[in-house]
């Protein structure tokens, strides 16, 4: 595998680290924690006029036709930078949604506003009982004439306060364990009988509580087929896990990073913290940690277009439980390099790790992922073993 980036992907990551370095610091980031909406539409605005909000879309749908790995190059930089804009619910998730299972119609309406910045979406998936099991779906939908009526309650929705359409996954048939019966619909965030509780996470960035009581929306809501929608869920989910696993990596580096730099300053008992070779061993644990991290979420991201949705299944949830390993020793190594300053609130030290512990959380921890590679019988793809099973 070639693991040189193009003419076109190095100018792509040029762009996206010159604009971060100019309009995101650590003190900027601040500010825009404080807009209302607990991020900043102006620079959403910036993301969609360099084409990041285009970037993983058909030309046919107006978009820029990037791959994964234009994808993993745009959420390292972000997890850098600890951006907090809903790129992840907008762009990877609900346009994949509308990539893999939109009509002509649904596609042509509404990724052109998810490219210009002006419509915000967010994936209505986990409940109370769910915990990180996708087909877990007590939310119930049934015909009602031409029509749909949703009942439910979704929780931790990401960015779910601020998005425009909801893309909620419900129950028509079957148990709330099935794996059959599942629908996706396409849900005005505005529309009678949908209430919304906002709230900040750990690490600042925001979601939602949803309540769904009698609502209604017409059959060219639906998306895919109706019954059917497990696969399409799963496919879209494994793919965003593995942007998440970039943006982890983004993260790493920048814990890393500053934490060398604070070595090199730091002065204890007369002597700079790097002088100390124990120090120096936990620092090089910490990169060799995250060059694991690096290489697996390589893989994580280019297994995303197999054919094989097992295959790539099995490949995201063995980069997760990496990850996972990774980020909880740099965060964790980033903090007690750093003393008692890395656990206040205006330095970097501290955000980044809640970030990273975050992102472990998010669609399954490293414990659920491990257990879920064991029961699909290990990290084999194409006759290949992962070296770390």
């Amino acid at each position: 595998m070639d693991f040189n980036l193009t003419g076109d992907q190095r100018l792509l990551k040029e762009a996206v680290e010159r604009l971060l370095a100019d309009t995101y610091d650590f003190a900027q980031r601040k500010s825009l924690l404080a807009e209302p909406d607990g991020w900043s539409r102006t620079q959403w605005q910036r993301f969609a006029d360099m084409g990041l909000l285009g970037l993983p879309f058909a030309e046919s749908d107006g978009g820029f036709a990037g791959g994964p790995v234009e994808t993993m190059i745009v959420m390292e930089a972000f997890g850098n930078a600890l951006v907090v804009e809903p790129y992840l619910p907008t762009v990877l998730l609900g346009g994949g949604f509308l990539r893999l299972a939109g009509s002509d119609e649904q596609r042509q309406r509404l990724i052109p506003r998810i490219i210009d910045g002006s419509l915000l979406m967010a994936f209505a998936q986990a409940e109370p009982q769910s915990l990180y099991d996708l087909f877990r779906v007590e939310t119930r939908a049934r015909r009602v004439g031409g029509a749909w009526v949703i009942d439910g309650h979704k929780r931790h929705v990401l960015h779910g306060d601020s998005a425009d359409v909801l893309v909620v996954s419900a129950r028509i048939d079957g148990a709330s364990n099935d794996t059959e019966g599942l629908a996706l619909f396409l849900v005005d965030a505005t529309a009678p009988g949908v209430t919304r509780r906002g709230y900040r996470l750990q690490d600042h960035t925001r979601a939602a509580e949803i309540r769904l009581e009698n609502v209604r929306v017409e059959n060219d809501a639906v998306l895919g087929q109706p019954g059917h929608a497990f696969p399409i869920i799963t496919r879209v989910v494994d793919s965003t896990i593995a942007a998440l696993c970039c943006e982890a990596v983004g993260v790493m580096a920048n814990a890393h990073e500053r934490t060398i730099e604070y070595m090199k300053l730091r002065k204890q008992f007369g002597a700079t913290l790097g002088s100390f070779q124990a120090l120096q061993h936990r620092a090089v644990d910490m990169f060799v940690q995250l060059e694991l991290a690096r290489s697996i979420a390589m893989y994580g991201v280019m297994s995303c277009e197999d054919t094989d949705p097992q295959a790539c299944s099995r490949a995201v949830s063995a980069t997760k439980v990496q990850i996972g390993q990774s980020a909880r020793l740099i965060g964790q190594e980033s903090l007690q390099l750093h003393g008692g300053i890395g656990m206040t609130e205006d330095y970097p030290a501290g955000h980044y790790f809640r970030r990273l512990t975050m992102i472990e959380m998010l669609f399954g921890d490293t414990s659920y992922h491990l257990a879920a590679l064991a029961e699909a019988g290990g990290g084999w793809r194409t006759g290949r073993r992962l070296e770390f099973f």
